[in-house]
């Protein structure tokens, strides 16, 4: 019997294999684990497909969309807490934010171990990390300062949000393995969907409700739309058959395909969430409401969506670096040709959407990262090549706010439209860290990959 991280080894193709050689493979590893299953009583359902391989991928967009979708909308809160009682005029509120993203983006990686070490523990990393969640929001409702958010809405809420993120990553190869990418893509789709829904309906019950009775209303929400979903979150192998090996072979570190890669992966996030930040305000100079304001960033999650869905698929039939390149090239020139130019509000939504489609799939690349690190390095544990690639991504949130201060405070454009209104500095850096996230094309020319 092969264990399952040599099952997952023979099935994740190559872009170079041919569709009969992965069927092969595929076949012949999970029929060989249903013969074994069959012996004892029950077969396993099949993976790619199927209603439990389809449920299953519905409870992952679920999850990532309420786990990742609530943080992701902190502006909406930053504003209220900025100009309210009684946090109006304090300090470090922008960090509240900032820890719950970049913290949840690096510890996945803690979850990661723990679950390889102790597998048992995945049934219950879900549902406990959940709790973990709406305690963290029960308990951000009672706060009088501004430390204490950072404690509940931040750090216990990022704590939580790692631990109930972290077993998605061991069931979705056992489910999905010949379209492993489109999975990925379908998973991350969740936080775009969110990201466009969520911002209106946290203005209305912060502006009519208050803060308290929002992150109570948002504590409930989360418990009643998440639970439900735990009854198709479940692994397809039995505890059995999944390989107990506790140990990680980190040799990707020194590869040249995951150095690249990652390099890319961290240079793109630093510039990444620099709109997301900044749009609301950049729209009201331009007039803007406050409704009209978040407007951007709905549309830019609302591209996200979409672009996640494109990528997913996309990397199941091209090369990461051409992937890459593409999202890389959309990206840098909705920034220099649409935000840059920007003297109104329907170019700046139309910058937002399309922005949000080439910069927002990135996460939907990392299944396909994975693929080809796995092709140099047969040993490298996929789990943990993620969880690197997520604290990539965290190191860029974690790095973009004082970094997007001192830009606007280094701004000294003369230049017109958007270029000259105070945000010209952080325009441009947009721009060069986008197309900085695709050069693994010329990484690969150069014979580097």
């Amino acid at each position: 019997m092969a264990s399952h991280s040599t099952e997952l080894e023979l099935t994740s193709h190559t872009p170079h294999s041919s569709t009969a050689e992965i069927q092969s493979h595929h076949n012949g590893s999970i029929n060989s684990i249903e013969a074994n299953e069959t012996n004892e009583g029950f077969s396993l359902p099949p993976a790619d497909g199927g209603k439990d391989a389809w449920l299953f991928l519905m409870s992952c967009f679920m999850l990532e969309a309420l786990i990742w979708g609530f943080p992701s909308t902190y502006g909406v809160f930053q504003e209220y807490y900025s100009t309210h009682e009684p946090f109006a005029g304090s300090n470090n509120i922008p960090v509240v934010g900032t820890c719950a993203m970049g913290i949840m983006y690096m510890d996945i990686s803690i979850g990661v171990i723990l679950l390889k070490w102790f597998p048992k523990m995945r049934a219950w990393a879900t549902p406990v990390g959940l709790i973990i969640i709406c305690l963290a929001l029960g308990l951000g409702s009672f706060s009088t300062t501004v430390t204490h958010l950072i404690l509940t809405q931040g750090i216990i809420y990022a704590i939580g949000g790692g631990l109930a993120w972290a077993p998605i990553l061991f069931y979705i190869e056992e489910w999905w393995v010949l379209r492993r990418g489109f999975a990925y893509g379908v998973t991350m789709a969740g936080l775009g969907m969110s990201g466009a829904i969520l911002p209106v309906a946290l203005e209305w019950l912060l502006n009519s409700y208050g803060f308290r009775t929002t992150l109570r209303v948002c504590a409930i929400a989360f418990a009643v739309a998440t639970f439900p979903v735990l009854i198709f979150f479940k692994p397809r192998l039995p505890l059995s058959q999944v390989s107990q090996s506790r140990g990680f072979d980190m040799s990707f570190w020194k590869c040249s395909n995951y150095l690249i890669l990652q390099s890319a992966n961290i240079v793109q996030s630093i510039g990444y969430f620099l709109p997301a930040i900044y749009l609301p305000t950049f729209a009201r100079s331009l007039g803007a409401s406050n409704l009209e304001s978040i407007v951007t960033v709905v549309l830019l999650n609302a591209g996200a969506f979409c672009g996640s869905l494109s990528m997913g698929i996309a990397v199941d039939r091209y090369h990461i670096t051409t992937c890459l390149f593409v999202a890389a090239i959309g990206s840098t020139m909705a920034v220099f040709l649409l935000w840059g130019l920007s003297t109104s509000l329907p170019l700046l939504y139309v910058f937002s959407i399309v922005y949000g489609a080439f910069a927002g799939c990135s996460a939907s690349t990392w299944s396909a990262i994975i693929r080809d690190t796995k092709q140099k390095k047969r040993g490298a544990d996929s789990g943990m090549v993620y969880a690197c690639l997520s604290a990539g991504k965290g190191v860029g949130n974690i790095a973009a706010g004082p970094l997007s201060e001192a830009l606007l405070r280094a701004d000294t454009w003369k230049a017109g439209m958007a270029y000259g209104s105070g945000y010209g500095t952080l325009i441009v850096f947009t721009g060069t860290t986008a197309l900085i996230g695709g050069w693994g094309i010329g990484a690969r020319r150069l014979g580097w990959l």
